[in-house]
């Protein structure tokens, strides 16, 4: 029998299928070729007790993409969600994670949420609507941008991912139009969200569409990216790079660099090259002590 792993708590697989959820587990032979289930999955499974509705894993479908932190797999889409205050916007966050979609394939969507809070958003929206990607306005207590947000994900896998008290359980309840999963509360302390997740799952919104909540992946790292590709993982600096007169031009110290010409045109924000260089400088120090 055919179906998807929407759920997964301590190696316990919650698979869904035609004939409703099954606790599962993995086959020995699959752990016997290091190849463990992941949330997303498209898997064959074997009844074991149809009235306690549990079954082994028997086989997993050829995956189209994978993240290792939280696993997941077949991802179509991910939903980057910054506030505009409490907590203020993470744009050095929001572009290691950009570029680590883009070294995926993955296509993201930016949610700019609690617009209700402040104006100053629309330098944001602008600059990543310039870039090509695909920016939404909300405000979850308003129910503002939620329709259009909603119209985003009919057919595909989409992961939510934010900093903790951004507003991405407001989001996702308010995309269901109820508790569907447990909203967190700003730290008035510190300002700083309290993580309210802590399993990673697939919540149905409709036929095969599918978005999941997953603890971790706004603090994961982006070491699998080499120092010297990252240019190609920016967007914007992509149609530029010809235009640079040394092959393996990093855009940080050398002269005749079409980057640094892109910057002083226009075609480039200054903010987000001073953020480049920062990611740049991140991995460069990781490869150094990695030997």
């Amino acid at each position: 029998m055919q179906g998807i792993i929407i759920g997964n708590i301590s190696n316990t697989y919650k698979v869904k299928t035609e004939q409703g959820i099954y606790d599962s587990y993995a086959r020995g032979k699959l752990k016997n070729k290091e190849i463990t289930p992941a949330v997303g999955d498209n898997v064959e499974i074997q009844i074991t007790d149809e009235d306690k509705s549990t079954a082994i894993i028997e086989k997993i479908h050829p995956r189209k993409n994978y993240i290792k932190r939280p696993k997941m797999a077949n991802i179509d889409q991910i939903i980057f969600i910054i506030s505009t205050k409490n907590p203020k916007p993470d744009l050095l966050m929001l572009d290691k994670q950009l570029a680590y979609v883009e070294k995926l394939k993955i296509e993201p969507i930016i949610v700019i949420n609690k617009i209700d809070l402040e104006e100053t958003y629309k330098p944001i929206q602008e600059l990543y609507s310039k870039i090509g990607y695909k920016t939404i306005v909300t405000s979850a207590k308003q129910l503002v941008g939620i329709e259009e947000l909603k119209q985003n994900l009919k057919n595909k896998i989409s992961v939510f991912s934010g900093n903790s008290g951004v507003g991405k359980s407001s989001i996702i309840n308010a995309i269901f139009g109820k508790d569907k999963t447990q909203e967190g509360e700003v730290s008035h302390k510190n300002k700083k969200g309290k993580n309210t997740t802590t399993d990673t799952k697939l919540y149905e919104l409709e036929k095969n569409t599918y978005i999941a909540d997953t603890p971790g992946f706004a603090s994961f790292e982006i070491s699998e990216i080499e120092s010297t590709e990252l240019d190609q993982y920016f967007r914007e600096f992509k149609r530029e790079i010809s235009n640079c007169e040394f092959i393996g031009c990093t855009h940080i110290k050398e002269q005749s660099c079409g980057i640094k010409k892109a910057i002083e045109e226009g075609k480039i924000s200054q903010e987000r090259y001073e953020r480049y260089c920062k990611i740049y400088e991140e991995l460069k120090d990781r490869e150094n002590h990695r030997w």
